[in-house]
């Protein structure tokens, strides 16, 4: 499906919506990946060099890397040099018509090439300007590069693994990268609201470290919230060591015992029926929280005990929250995944059938869907350069100084 055919078949709730998308890497990718999805035309501006992501994994060589694939799918891709006088102004002439400019690279970047806000405001002013930073800009760390690993340790969130019982380490997992970009997806989607009632467009901010750093203060500001302190930093629930999958005879299960009556219910299926009222650790959340290693513990030795399937029918037939520990492999044949059709297959020109995850927000009458899969680089450069207004020659011209670059056949 071509870009113009794809933005014809479009019915999602952003349908009519063009963002420019100068975004790279995870962060940026994300957010605008959720506008593509649910409808947005998201024309993703590149360098001659590329996106780094499209390299990582399996046909990485030809550019399409498989976390590229998830992260750019319904965007189309052109290829300029911002540097040349003739890339910056087929940009400029994007950004006149459009909704939303989102960008990763440093402010001071923007600045030089000329696509300050200022700038670009004055071109178009309902212009929603996007910063994906690392830093505020009001602050020490303005100017400092920053990355998923770095803002992990930055904001306190490796600190947690220390606290319950380990080293500070990394999650394996681009959780840094994925908060910030699923962060900046809703303020955009409210800067177009705000705009429907304004009419004005306006320069936006989103640095990571303080989303991460808002995010882990949030479960762990604790007894620091008051003024003065009421008590340490921490919320010891989710610090303790023993909560993690726990060990069965034959495997792992996840089991939350959490509620007055899940624990009342979980305590009959051990044998103790009267333990609940006759303990005082069991009295109140607040009591169950101090003794919360005591008890995770007695949770862990009593699932010990039997195999993973006779205590995911006992658990679930006292509804106690529970569910065995999926791999990676396993996840993929997950039955109820299957059944709702979360993995979806299509047909890359390129690669063959590859697999796909849909949207999983579901929606009565203007769903997301996925109208065409992460292009080549430049494979839409003469595309949106002709809606640009540029004319066959004119298009010639660019690419044969290199200001633009159509994809390699």
């Amino acid at each position: 499906m071509t870009g113009s055919e794809a933005k014809s078949a479009n019915s999602g709730p952003l349908a009519g919506v063009k963002v420019v998308d100068l975004t790279s890497v995870f962060m940026g990718p994300l957010a605008t990946v959720q506008l593509a999805d649910l409808g947005a035309d998201v024309i993703k501006v590149e360098a001659p060099s590329g996106d780094t992501i499209r390299k990582i994994g399996p046909n990485g060589d030809i550019g399409l890397g498989p976390i590229y694939l998830h992260l750019n799918r319904n965007k189309r891709s052109i290829c300029l040099d911002l540097k040349a006088k003739a890339g910056r102004e087929a940009l400029l002439r994007l950004i006149k018509d459009a909704d939303v400019l989102v960008y990763n690279v440093r402010p001071a970047a923007m600045e030089r090439l000329d696509l300050g806000y200022e700038t670009l405001s004055a071109i178009n002013p309902g212009l929603i300007y996007v910063g994906m930073l690392g830093f505020s800009q009001k602050g020490p760390y303005a100017p400092l590069a920053a990355y998923d690993d770095l803002i992990q340790g930055a904001s306190g969130f490796a600190d947690t693994f220390a606290r319950a019982g380990g080293e500070p380490r990394y999650a394996p997992a681009a959780v840094a990268d994925r908060s910030a970009g699923l962060y900046a997806f809703g303020v955009i989607a409210a800067a177009l609201f705000a705009r429907t009632r304004t009419g004005k467009g306006q320069r936006i901010d989103i640095p990571m470290f303080e989303v991460m750093a808002s995010q882990v203060l949030g479960d762990h500001m604790l007894g620091e919230t008051f003024i003065p302190a009421q008590g340490p930093m921490g919320y010891q629930r989710l610090l303790v060591a023993e909560r993690r999958p726990y060990q069965t005879k034959d495997g792992h299960i996840c089991c939350t015992v959490y509620t007055d009556g899940q624990w009342r219910a979980f305590l009959r299926l051990c044998g103790w029926p009267d333990m609940f009222d006759g303990d005082p650790r069991f009295r109140d959340m607040n009591q169950r929280t101090k003794h919360v290693v005591e008890l995770y513990t007695m949770v862990s030795d009593e699932l010990g005990k039997r195999t993973t399937e006779a205590w995911l029918e006992m658990l679930q037939q006292a509804d106690i929250p529970c569910f065995r520990v999926h791999t990676f492999e396993s996840l993929m044949h997950d039955p109820h995944l299957v059944e709702t059709g979360f993995f979806m297959a299509g047909d890359h020109p390129d690669l063959g059938s590859i697999r796909q995850m849909r949207s999983p927000a579901e929606w009565s009458d203007t769903p997301a869907s996925v109208r065409s899969l992460a292009a080549r680089l430049g494979e839409n450069t003469r595309e949106v350069l002709a809606e640009a207004g540029y004319d066959k020659a004119e298009i010639a011209a660019m690419i044969a100084s290199g200001a633009a670059i159509p994809a390699q056949s």
